[in-house]
């Protein structure tokens, strides 16, 4: 599905990754792959998506359509709203709710506040993402949080952070993990803490994309943190 998500995204998006430095070497925006290709790929990767379901509960079933609406859309919101990079987060976030609903065939308060915390980080991170493109985005009209937030970026992306961390740490207290994880959470909290002290100065697109791909690392970080605060 993240695979389907990005030849939606590339399809809805051709014309604009044409006009945009980074993106018009992408497959479709050259030329070197025509819609047709893009389309039967697309069809081969939700057939093998949706085969998924049979080994999956029910619950995991009537989940997937939203998953699926909400990677279609995701493209055409940055036509539509200052933050996009809200949507995207909304659709990465689904994948918590669903991933819960195969393990516990419920989706309880925990999962939501899960589902919130991965909506905001991808906020956050797609924001820092979106500071190589500002310039481009400008000049053909494409929305954007980085656009949007202007000389106030370290404000929304600390916010979108903040939020992040506060939700975490709720999940954690809901599902008595141990403290590990907080400890873990608290080092999360001072690295992206220094990011945000950063954005506070002019970034350049190298830099934001290797502060993007920092984010990795987060990831990675809560992984463990998730993991050993389930030890006993």
């Amino acid at each position: 599905m993240r695979s389907a998500g990005v030849i939606m995204n590339d399809l809805a998006d051709q014309s604009f990754d044409r006009q945009v430095s980074r993106t018009k070497i992408r497959p479709l925006a050259s030329g070197e792959l025509s819609r047709r290709h893009a389309f039967s790929l697309l069809g081969v990767l939700l057939l093998i998506a949706a085969s998924l379901m049979l080994a999956l509960p029910p619950l995991v079933a009537w989940l997937s359509p939203i998953a699926l609406l909400l990677a279609a859309l995701y493209p055409f919101f940055k036509r539509w709203i200052h933050i996009p990079q809200a949507m995207l987060g909304i659709a990465f976030g689904w994948g918590t709710i669903m991933a819960w609903a195969a393990v516990r065939e419920q989706v309880d308060a925990a999962a939501w506040l899960l589902f919130g915390a991965t909506a905001a980080w991808a906020v956050a991170y797609d924001t820092i993402y979106a500071i190589q493109d500002q310039e481009d985005d400008r000049r053909i009209g494409v929305k954007s949080a980085a656009l949007y937030f202007g000389s106030f970026l370290h404000w929304g992306v600390g916010l979108a952070l903040s939020t992040m961390l506060a939700l975490l740490t709720a999940v954690g207290w809901l599902t008595q993990l141990q403290w590990p994880y907080y400890l873990i959470l608290l080092g999360v909290g001072l690295f992206l803490g220094t990011q945000v002290g950063r954005l506070q100065q002019p970034i350049t697109p190298p830099l934001a994309f290797a502060m993007f791909r920092a984010h990795v690392w987060v990831g990675i970080a809560i992984l463990v943190g998730l993991l050993a605060g389930t030890l006993p």
